[in-house]
C-alpha cells in the first residue's frame, strides 16, 4: 500500500489535467472576488462594470463546470489510464435570475485529504436583484432629468404668456384681465417652487421619482407649445389692434386731406375768378386810402434817410429847401423837411395818370373817361402778382420787368448825379464815389420799398372803374377844406390869418365823386405883424 501511495505521490498527472485544474482554481478565485461576501454587501465597481458589460451572465446560458482529476483515487487509476482517459465535463441547467452564493476557496488541507471538489465547491448561483435596481435607478434619474427640464421650460413659457397678458391689460386698462394674469403668475411661481422642492427631495431619495407629480415630457412639451401659441396670439392681437388704430388715423387724415384739397380748390377758383374779373374785388375808397397811407409812410422814411445823408455830406438844408420851393415862409425851422418830402413825393407820383406809369411809350391818360374793363382786369392781375412777391427778389430775378424799369427811372429823376456824388462821397472814409444806388443797403432797401408801395397804389388806382384821378394844388391857392389837408394841422383863424398853399406835399385823388384830400403846406402872413 505504501508503495502504491509512493508511486502515486511520485507519479505526475498528465499535463492537460494540470492546466484544467489551474484554470478551475483561477475561475473559482475570480468568481469569489466578484461575488464574495455571502452577507450581500455592496458590489465593487469592478464587478459592476463586468456585470454591466456585454460579457455578463445572460439568462438561459449554460454554465460549464470543469472538474479536476481526483488525486485521492490513485489506486484504481494508473498513470497510463489517467493520461489516456478524457477530461469529463459536466453541464448544469440554464441559470435563472436567482441569487448567487459564492463559497470560500479550497483550503490546502482539504486538497491533501482528497476531498472531492464537487462536494466541497457547489455550483455558484448569481444574485441579480441589486444590479437590476441600480440600472433602473440610473434610467429613472435620466428620465427624471428630462421631465424636470421640459417641465421647467413649459412653466417658464407659461409665465411669459401670463406676464405678457398682464402688460397688455394695462393699455387699455382692463381690471379683470389684470387680476386674472396676476393670479396666474402667482400660481406659476408656486409651481416653479414645487419643482425645485421635488428636485431636492429626489436628489436625496431617487425612489421618489416613481411618483412624479408633474406629468410626462410629452405633456410638458404640449403645454410649452400651447403657451407659445398663446403668447403669439396675444402679440398678434396687439399688432392687429395697432393696425386698426393706424387705419383709423389714416382714414381721419385722408378725410382732413380731402377737406383741405376741397378748400384749396375753392380758394384757387375764387382767386382765378378774381384775376379774371374785378367785379368781386372790394374796390372801395377805404382800401385805396389804406394803400395810400402805406405809400406816404414809405416816402416819409426815404425822405428822412435822404435828408440825413445830405446833412452828413455838409449840405445847407435851408438853402437846399429854398432851391426846391423859394419864398416860402416856414412857421418853424424844422418844417423845411416838408420841402424835401414834397420833392420826393411829387417825383414818385409823376406819371401816375399813365397806365404804365410812364415806363413804356404806349400810354393811356387817366382822365376819368376811360372805363375799359379789360384794362382794369389787367391792372388788377398785375396788382395781385406784385403784392404776392418780394420786390427785392423781383429786382434781382427780373431786372427787365416793368417794376425794375420803374425803379431805375424814378431813381434817375430823384437823385441827380451831382447830388449822388455829393452825398455818397464821404460815407466810408473818403473812398471812391459809389456807382449805383444799389450799393448802400439801407438806402437801397428804403427806396425799393417806397417804389413798391407807389407802384401798388398805381395798379390799384387803375383797377377802379372809372380809374382813379390824381390832382395837385398850385402854389398860392387859398385853403379849401374839401381838397386840402394841412400837414402841420394848425388851427386856422380866418379872421386873423390868411393862409395860402405854399407847396403840395402829397397829391390828392378823385375816386368817382369821392375826393381824397391833398396834403399841403400852408404859408401866409399875420396882419398884426
Amino acid at each position: 500500500m505504501t508503495d502504491i501511495n509512493n508511486a502515486c505521490a511520485t507519479s505526475k498527472p498528465p499535463q492537460i489535467s494540470g492546466m484544467f485544474q489551474k484554470f478551475a482554481l483561477a475561475f473559482k478565485t475570480k468568481t469569489f472576488e466578484l461575488f464574495a461576501d455571502e452577507g450581500g454587501g455592496e458590489l465593487e465597481p469592478e464587478g459592476m462594470s463586468l456585470l454591466d458589460s456585454a460579457d455578463e451572465v445572460i439568462t438561459g446560458q449554460r454554465v460549464v463546470v470543469i472538474k479536476p482529476d481526483s488525486l485521492a483515487d490513485s489506486s484504481s487509476d494508473s498513470p497510463q489510464s489517467a493520461a489516456s482517459a478524457p477530461q469529463k465535463l459536466e453541464t448544469q441547467p440554464m441559470l435563472k435570475e436567482e441569487d448567487v452564493k459564492v463559497e470560500p476557496p479550497i483550503k490546502k488541507q482539504d486538497r491533501d485529504n482528497n476531498v472531492s471538489p464537487r462536494k466541497q465547491f457547489p455550483v455558484a448561483t448569481l444574485r441579480r436583484s441589486k444590479t437590476v435596481s441600480e440600472l433602473e435607478l440610473q434610467t429613472l434619474s435620466t428620465q427624471m432629468s428630462q421631465i424636470l427640464i421640459t417641465s421647467i421650460f413649459a412653466t417658464v413659457s407659461s409665465f411669459e404668456a401670463s406676464y405678457l397678458q398682464l402688460q397688455t391689460a394695462h393699455v387699455p386698462f382692463d381690471e379683470e384681465s389684470i387680476k386674472s394674469a396676476d393670479k396666474a403668475l402667482v400660481h406659476i411661481l408656486q409651481r416653479l417652487s414645487d419643482i425645485k422642492q421635488f428636485y431636492r427631495e429626489f436628489s436625496k431619495n431617487p425612489e421618489l421619482g416613481l411618483d412624479f407629480p408633474f406629468g410626462s415630457c410629452l405633456e410638458a412639451q404640449v403645454q410649452e407649445n400651447q403657451n407659445k401659441l398663446r403668447t403669439l396670439g396675444m402679440v398678434s392681437d396687439r399688432l392687429q389692434l395697432e393696425m386698426d388704430q393706424k387705419d383709423s388715423e389714416v382714414q381721419t387724415l385722408r378725410k382732413k386731406l380731402g377737406e383741405i384739397q376741397n378748400n384749396n380748390f375753392k380758394l384757387s377758383k375764387r382767386l382765378s375768378d378774381r384775376l379774371n374779373t374785378s367785379c368781386e374785388i372790394s374796390l372801395t375808397v377805404r382800401v385805396f386810402n389804406s394803400v395810400l397811407h402805406d405809400a406816404c409812410r414809405a416816402i416819409n422814411r426815404f425822405s428822412k434817410i435822404l435828408t440825413s445823408l445830405m446833412r452828413r455830406a455838409g449840405w445847407d438844408l435851408k438853402l437846399a429847401a429854398n432851391s426846391v420851393y423859394c419864398n416860402v415862409a416856414y412857421a418853424e425851422e424844422e418844417h423845411i423837411h416838408y420841402a424835401f418830402l414834397s420833392y420826393v413825393s411829387l417825383v414818385m407820383f409823376r406819371g401816375f395818370d399813365l397806365e404804365n406809369f410812364g415806363v413804356n411809350e404806349n400810354v393811356v391818360l387817366c382822365n376819368g373817361n376811360s372805363s375799359n374793363s379789360e384794362k382794369g382786369s389787367t391792372s388788377l392781375r398785375g396788382l395781385l402778382e406784385h403784392v404776392s412777391s418780394n420786390p427785392m427778389e423781383i429786382l434781382s430775378m427780373e431786372p427787365n420787368c416793368d417794376f425794375s424799369r420803374f425803379c431805375e427811372k424814378k431813381y434817375q429823376e430823384l437823385i441827380h448825379p451831382t447830388m449822388e456824388s455829393s452825398i455818397f462821397s464821404n460815407l466810408d472814409g473818403n473812398e471812391a464815389i459809389l456807382s449805383s444806388w444799389r450799393s448802400t443797403a439801407l438806402f437801397y432797401k428804403s427806396f425799393v420799398e417806397m417804389a413798391s408801395s407807389v407802384w401798388t397804389l398805381h395798379k390799384l388806382g387803375f383797377s377802379f372803374d372809372p380809374v382813379v384821378e390824381i390832382f395837385q394844388l398850385e402854389k398860392g391857392v387859398e385853403y379849401s377844406m374839401v381838397y386840402m389837408e394841412d400837414v402841420v394841422r394848425r388851427s386856422i383863424e380866418v379872421s386873423r390869418t390868411k393862409l395860402r398853399v405854399g407847396f403840395t406835399v402829397v397829391p390828392g385823388f378823385k375816386i368817382g365823386s369821392t375826393i381824397v384830400q391833398s396834403k399841403v403846406y400852408m404859408s401866409g402872413s399875420n396882419p398884426e405883424s
